[in-house]
């Protein structure tokens, strides 16, 4: 790397690469517009037409946007896929931001479940290709022993939380004071900042952002378009017909994830390319996926059970002023900023002591139990009677799991990974997430003000139950990693 790609001898942005502040900056607004708009869906979608929804059953609507959510995990192994063989990870993002906007801008012009269609299916698969590939990109301007790299994720990690953050709350504000489609408009706004800022900034980054690792043989790409073309027209003959409607949208993507799930484990562990150790660590990643399954199930109901529950029994009132329902989702972001270098400065204190990763991984899941516990004593109560302080609590025990388990799953996905597989495994990762957010789609249906003790004290307790099982096992779990802790 040499001239204006030299960003080993960079430090422009507080100590960093110059060319970090544009991948900052991309992936804050788009996490900006990706909370913001995903903040005040699902009111839209079953708010009366009179309040400016859409009139859905909140059945059907939870289901809705448990299925978006799960497509976005599911896109970034598409996203994954194409950088590899096709574009390289940086023209996938760029590509990726402009799909992001065009679908906020469906959102906020097109009219009624149009928009609602198009607008949802362009920005699950943009946000999949994005985060696929911005991870990457930014891995790019560090050499492998620069030891500004980890702070210069950690800088990174700050603008996906301060999206995160900024987002419910700007478009909540649009949303209750002008009306749904000017806070889907603002979302769109927020994403094209992002893009112009990036495309602006892209030429700085090194030539490494653009390598196309595996290319696609050219005599193999008419089967993959072939194939692409026979996808798309599989999906529009199954909606089309009827089989795939806004009722069983979920049923089928947590049946596409499984299917997928068990397609790359088999293929993994049937391999004669991975040696007998690389083997039992992908065995060893079983039970660790089964965990991060229930895991999301339960996190992703922020944006399905806890948004019906912030709108109809959360009390919201602000020195006489309401609260918008989407700003309950700004709430655990911040908690994250404040608590990521809090975790990061235990286990580094702790070094060789810390907790192992299957210990890790069953401790974030029963406090992810324990935090639907929580809700118990609030259950049945009439409109306007949980304090929101009980909300913020039990929020900042979601997010204490989360720092238990979700950093750590990208990371020993990559450990645990065989050589050749390294890139399968972190897909895999990707899958427990996207199948935890469809089934908390799924699971949000079976959600009502009056079965509250029932709905919160059977998840919590499976998840403490399968938490408590992991943790009894761990030993066994370590063995089958081989030395990977």
């Amino acid at each position: 790397m040499t001239g204006e790609h030299d960003t080993r001898n960079d430090h422009g942005f507080f100590g960093q690469p110059r060319a970090l502040v544009h991948l900052f900056g991309v992936e804050m607004w788009e996490r900006f517009s990706f909370y913001g708009m995903q903040g005040i869906l699902l009111i839209y979608l079953y708010y009366s037409a009179t309040r400016g929804g859409l009139g859905m059953d909140e059945v059907s609507a939870a289901g809705i946007v448990g299925a978006y959510g799960g497509a976005v995990y599911l896109s970034t192994i598409l996203g994954a896929w194409i950088a590899d063989r096709l574009l390289g990870s940086e023209r996938v993002l760029f590509f990726s931001a402009i799909v992001i906007m065009a679908g906020h801008i469906a959102l906020a012009l097109l009219p009624g479940f149009l928009g609602v269609g198009v607008g949802l299916v362009l920005v699950a698969f943009g946000s999949g290709g994005l985060k696929a590939n911005a991870t990457s990109v930014v891995g790019t301007l560090y050499d492998e022993h620069d030891p500004r790299r980890d702070a210069g994720f950690s800088v990174f990690y700050l603008g996906i939380n301060l999206g995160a953050f900024l987002g419910p709350i700007l478009t909540g504000l649009a949303q209750t004071t002008l009306g749904f489609h000017w806070g889907f408009g603002l979302a769109a706004v927020g994403m094209a900042i992002g893009l112009v800022q990036y495309a602006f900034g892209r030429k700085h980054l090194p030539p490494e952002a653009s390598v196309v690792p595996n290319p696609l043989p050219r005599e193999r790409r008419p089967l993959v378009i072939g194939i692409a073309i026979a996808a798309v027209v599989l999906v529009a003959v199954l909606v089309l017909t009827g089989l795939v409607n806004a009722q069983n949208l979920v049923l089928w993507i947590i049946g596409g994830t499984i299917v997928a799930a068990i397609a790359y484990f088999a293929v993994i562990l049937a391999s004669r390319a991975i040696s007998t150790v690389e083997r039992h660590r992908v065995y060893g990643f079983i039970p660790l996926f089964v965990a991060s399954v229930a895991f999301w199930s339960l996190y992703q109901q922020q944006f399905t059970v806890l948004t019906i529950y912030s709108d109809k029994q959360l009390n919201r009132d602000l020195f006489g002023w309401e609260m918008p329902v989407s700003w309950v989702q700004s709430i655990n972001p911040i908690f994250i900023i404040v608590l990521s270098g809090v975790f990061a400065a235990i286990w580094t204190k702790l070094g060789d002591r810390q907790p192992s990763t299957p210990i890790k991984f069953a401790l974030g899941t029963m406090i992810m139990g324990v935090a639907f516990l929580l809700f118990i004593p609030f259950a049945g109560g009439g409109p306007n009677s949980t304090p929101l302080l009980a909300i913020v609590g039990i929020l900042l025990v979601f997010t204490v799991a989360e720092l238990l388990l979700s950093p750590v799953g990208l990371s020993v996905a990559t450990k645990l990974a065989p050589k050749v597989f390294h890139t399968q495994m972190v897909a895999l990762f990707f899958l427990s997430v996207a199948l935890g957010t469809a089934i908390s789609g799924r699971l949000a249906e079976f959600y009502s003000a009056q079965n509250e003790v029932v709905y919160f004290g059977v998840l919590g307790g499976i998840a403490i139950v399968l938490g408590v099982a992991l943790a009894l096992g761990s030993r066994g779990v370590l063995k089958l990693m081989s030395g990977v802790r």
